[in-house]
């Protein structure tokens, strides 16, 4: 089963990254941005639970995003001991513009199931995560 979960996951990323228009774009580097996107700025911790990240790799993807201007970072307003992480200008743009391939990713990887099987699946990965 493991090999078989590797296995789809490879192929869904393989997929994203032939399509999503960024050779530069990482599967966890998407997700950090559309969630930035969606939630508005987090905490790095936030946006590590949001997007079921480690700290480590939360702020190796956050290190990233930052060198390329796609998020910045500051002190969070309410406690100055944490980090807070927004999209920048530039950030906000790159989304806006590769969501529909994301979209054409998404389906791409879905393509093989029917309709109700898309939908049964993406339930049933729910319950495990």
């Amino acid at each position: 089963m493991h090999y078989r979960l590797r296995r789809a996951h490879q192929r869904a990323s393989s997929i994203f990254m032939d399509v999503i228009g960024d050779a530069q774009l990482t599967p966890t580097q998407w997700a950090a941005l559309v969630t930035l996107r969606t939630e508005g700025a987090l905490s790095q911790n936030q946006l590590g639970r949001f997007t079921f990240m480690d700290p480590a790799t939360t702020q190796g993807v956050i290190l990233r995003l930052v060198e390329r201007n796609l998020v910045e970072r500051h002190p969070d307003p309410q406690d100055r001991r944490r980090t807070s992480v927004r999209l920048t200008r530039p950030g906000q743009t790159l989304v806006g513009t590769l969501l529909a391939n994301a979209m054409q990713a998404h389906d791409r990887t879905l393509e093989p199931l029917s309709a109700d099987e898309q939908a049964t699946f993406l339930s049933l990965l729910s319950r495990l995560m």
